[in-house]
């Protein structure tokens, strides 16, 4: 069965709580702890799986969850990591954050493998907090908690042609005869339930990929019928189609047809009425040639700026003119990013604005500490080493104003910053922190 859209619940893995323990050996009466750490739990990935093609496979399991990191041992031991979770989805699917509708992430082009949620960082064991004054510590820090979150994944088709058209229009019927693919076809509405695509091959081995963008009828912006499960497919389209059916078989108006689903495609997204578009005004073989020439003359009246070409996709009648003016279009057209830009950082889905920051100055005057549950959080899911973690450290501080209550205490170039228990760093005017 072909599924577009679903929703589903992601959870990273739990960092395994540090240890607390002591040697005990022969010979040895007063041990040092010797508490390891927690495993870092693991992370959700998404990974593009080109041999998929519907998200049919998440019709019956809504729950992911990553495997949590593994307490500290003695001896010093780390916990075990826990295993990724990696999702495989098919390419051109569009990750959503499910309450707030902003994108996450679009696993298409190069984007073939993505980290969605970061694993929790396992906590320290007590041999971490040894000191000249406390040699004994019974604390160990517990892991970071894991990241929930019900995402919404649509597959939004990859194709360079859109055919758009009423039911009936003979959009299977074309895309049969133009390309390999075998939609099913037959005389009643709603024959295709889900986006074909089909290569059209030309002269000379060049091709491109056609989608037919199935059940558009007046209303479909507004979820009448199927058209509003399946507009969202011709989103990625460079240029659009328009099937028509001239002969009127079905005692429409071909000219009422074109200007009906320009406004369903305009209400769904105004920004696909701007690209490049062609008529192809089907079924001519149904006409006598004064009929025909009657209802061209009418729709290119009606439609000035758009091409019409005459065809009939059961000869294959005008088709091969069609074909060759869509590839010039595409040809003309600059090679474009058909990629949705991400919205968000999951990091910042899982933020709390209300928690404080508390920063501070140590003893000696040079030491400054910025603290607080926000920045534990921050730290716990950003890997500093890369270099997209490190530009998000760099925006929390900044957002914050973190530097610029550090410089009231008097922070002055030099001096150094410790953030958390994890981080620590010699503070420059040179770093942009703001």
């Amino acid at each position: 069965m072909f599924v577009d859209r679903t929703r589903i619940y992601i959870q990273s893995g739990k960092g395994g709580d540090g240890h607390v323990s002591f040697r005990r050996e022969l010979y040895v009466p007063n041990g040092g702890p010797d508490g390891g750490n927690g495993g870092k739990g693991g992370d959700v990935i998404f990974e593009v799986d080109k041999g998929q093609n519907t998200l049919g496979d998440f019709r019956y399991n809504k729950k992911y969850v990553a495997e949590s990191g593994c307490e500290g041992g003695k001896r010093r031991c780390a916990g075990k990591n826990g295993e990724d979770l990696i999702i495989k989805v098919p390419e051109g699917t569009v990750i959503y954050d499910d309450e707030t509708g902003k994108i996450i992430e679009d696993m298409s082009g190069d984007t073939v493998r993505a980290l969605i949620l970061n694993g929790g960082k396992g906590g320290r064991g007590n041999m971490n907090y040894a000191t000249s004054t406390m040699q004994a510590p019974q604390y160990a820090q517990p892991g970071q908690e894991a990241q929930g979150l019900w995402i919404r994944l649509e597959l939004k088709v990859i194709a360079d042609v859109g055919l758009v058209g009423f039911p009936n229009a003979g959009k299977s019927t074309f895309l049969a005869s133009v390309t390999r693919a075998r939609p099913k076809i037959a005389n009643y509405p709603f024959t295709t339930l889900n986006p074909n695509l089909g290569v059209a091959y030309l002269d000379g081995g060049e091709s491109f990929v056609i989608a037919d963008i199935p059940g558009l009828i007046e209303g479909a912006s507004e979820g009448v019928g199927l058209g509003f499960e399946f507009l969202r497919h011709i989103e990625r389209t460079r240029v659009i189609i328009h099937l028509v059916d001239v002969a009127g078989l079905e005692g429409r108006d071909p000219v009422e047809d074109i200007k009906q689903i320009n406004t369903e495609l305009s209400a769904y997204n105004s920004s696909i009425t701007n690209k490049p578009q062609v008529i192809a005004a089907n079924k001519t073989d149904c006409l006598t040639p004064e009929d025909l020439e009657e209802v061209i003359a009418k729709i290119k009246e009606t439609f000035p700026e758009t091409e019409v070409f005459p065809i009939s996709a059961a000869t294959g009648d005008g088709v091969k003119p069609l074909l060759y003016k869509v590839k010039q279009m595409l040809d003309e057209l600059p090679e474009a990013d058909m990629r949705f830009e991400p919205e968000v950082d999951t990091r910042e889905l899982f933020d709390r604005p209300d928690e404080p920051i508390y920063t501070g100055k140590e003893g000696d005057g040079h030491t400054f500490t910025v603290t607080g549950p926000r920045v534990d959080k921050m730290l716990g899911y950003t890997n500093l080493e890369s270099e997209k973690g490190f530009l998000f450290f760099q925006e929390f501080m900044e957002k914050n104003g973190v530097i610029k209550e550090l410089k009231k205490l008097g922070l002055a170039e030099g001096d150094t910053v410790k953030v958390g228990d994890y981080l620590e760093f010699e503070y420059f005017e040179g770093q942009d922190f703001e």
